[in-house]
């Protein structure tokens, strides 16, 4: 038999990291999956850490089960989409020293020294806070200052994967904008930025472009994978990123990526800025676009745990039967989504039902409520969004994850008033967008993705109604978290 032409695609998101062999016309023939391990750091408030070495042993790992799953392959590219604000930092030896995930805060007791935030804004894009890279260079300084001392260089997270396979170091554009380090307007690392946080753009690698050949893989990876030693290694980008490039949504168009969390997305030609600083504006992975962003926080992460609480052995389509019984009276929750205009997510969150409990609230209910919640995050944060850059399309996209729900798709289309649209490039988005990148390194043709479904609205106005009761909901979690 022969060997399919096959890419290897490693996908580090904030819970898990998965491996996929894809064919290059994006027929998955193998995934493989592991949650990240995470440890606390006491040093800090707020920290969260991993094990560069531990992790690149679980990416070897399962790049071989992967590889074996696949069958026949030849593997001609690797590259890597990642979460977006994580970091690794790479000793002169080019030992990996500490991983720093986008879900650490180490550097949050050092955001009130930033001298002037409207610059920062002003030219990276995002208004500064402990959830950007920078800060977490910072806080290493400042509690380890012998470590700090030992930084050669530091890559997001995608970088990093690409540095382990092919022993080049790089930052790609999309990534960059998440570091508080990078110019996005301009597309480079800015002096300005880094005298702000008094770091050296020493440890700042050469910048390149998502889509282009990085280099070859390393003869001794190749060996321990028993894959093709010509393999390239290309430039990868952010996740988010990544997963809209496999919707091929045109300019101007909105795209919701249903994640961990979820940020809400317009494509634009210009860098644009909120007068207020609620959005945030990266660069995309191709050479002239812009991504205008409000993100939902945390959303997805929500829906799996309770998925994990009220139905640990079922199945997504028990739990979108049961739904159908459950209606809106029956409970309404706020459970730590983030609004555009808010400095900090909700840090008390809950349900709130009828007493006495009624006999008709049942297990579905409360996912029922999950759901909605994230619907009226979405919905308040692109109401933000419009307010910067308006958003006439009668559609919009949606990928990832949180859209295998119907329920939730419907939830969305309802508030919105527009259709809600679905490749079937959906489910594995950010993977897919690696195949599209590693096709574009080597010349071959992308295949349009086929548009799978779209939901239209119901019953809008009603569902304005609803979405004042979930507002007035939220306004109480967040009067108990003070």
């Amino acid at each position: 038999m022969a060997q399919k032409q096959a890419y290897l695609i490693v996908d580090i998101g904030t819970g898990n990291a998965r491996v996929a062999v894809s064919t290059v016309d994006g027929e998955l023939l193998s995934i493989k999956r592991e949650n990240v391990h995470y440890e606390t750091d006491p040093n800090f408030e707020d920290s969260i850490f991993f094990n560069p070495e531990d992790l690149w042993q679980q990416i070897l790992k399962l790049s071989t089960a992967a590889l074996a799953e696949a069958g026949e392959v030849q593997i001609n590219a690797i590259t890597a989409p990642s979460q977006r604000e994580g970091i690794v930092v790479v000793d002169q030896a080019g030992k990996s020293l500490l991983g720093m995930p986008n879900i650490d805060h180490r550097g949050r007791k050092w955001e009130v020294d930033l001298q002037d935030k409207d610059l920062v804004y002003n030219l990276s894009g995002r208004y500064p806070t402990s959830l950007f890279s920078a800060f977490k260079l910072v806080g290493v300084r400042e509690v380890y200052p012998e470590l700090f001392a030992d930084i050669a260089s530091v890559m997001s997270i995608s970088d990093w994967i690409q540095f382990q396979f092919s022993g080049i170091a790089g930052y790609e554009h999309s990534q960059a904008s998440e570091t508080l380090l990078y110019d996005v307007e301009a597309k480079q690392w800015s002096k300005d930025l880094l005298a702000q946080f008094a770091i050296d753009e020493e440890i700042l690698p050469p910048l390149k472009d998502a889509g282009t050949i990085l280099g070859p893989i390393q003869a001794a990876v190749a060996n321990t994978l028993g894959i093709n030693p010509e393999a390239v290694v290309v430039v990868g980008g952010g996740d988010t990123q990544l997963a809209i490039r496999s919707m091929e949504p045109s300019a101007n168009d909105v795209v919701i990526v249903s994640g961990t969390t979820t940020p809400i997305i317009k494509i634009v030609s210009s860098y644009e800025k909120d007068a207020e600083q609620r959005t945030w504006t990266s660069r995309h992975i191709d050479a002239d676009n812009f991504i205008l962003e409000a993100n939902a926080g945390v959303t997805g992460l929500n829906y799996q745990r309770l998925k994990e609480i009220f139905y640990p052995n079922e199945g997504y389509d028990v739990i979108e039967r049961e739904l159908e019984d459950a209606t809106y009276s029956q409970c309404v929750a706020s459970l730590g989504s983030l609004i555009a205009d808010e400095e900090e997510p909700l840090t008390k969150g809950g349900f709130i039902f009828n007493a006495p409990v009624s006999h008709q609230l049942t297990r579905g209910s409360f996912v029922f409520a999950i759901l909605w919640d994230i619907a009226c995050s979405i919905y308040e944060n692109y109401k933000f969004l419009c307010d910067v850059s308006p958003h006439s399309e009668s559609y919009i996209w949606a990928c990832g994850g949180g859209v295998e729900s119907r329920k939730l798709r419907q939830f969305i289309a309802n508030l919105f008033g527009k259709s809600i649209k679905i490749r079937d490039t959906f489910r594995q988005a950010s993977v897919l967008g690696g195949v599209f990148l590693c096709n574009d390194a080597l010349g071959v043709p992308n295949a349009t993705p086929a548009l799978l479904e779209e939901i239209f609205p119901q019953d809008h106005e009603e569902f304005e109604k609803l979405y004042q009761e979930w507002r007035n909901a939220r306004k109480t979690f967040k009067q108990v978290g003070q």
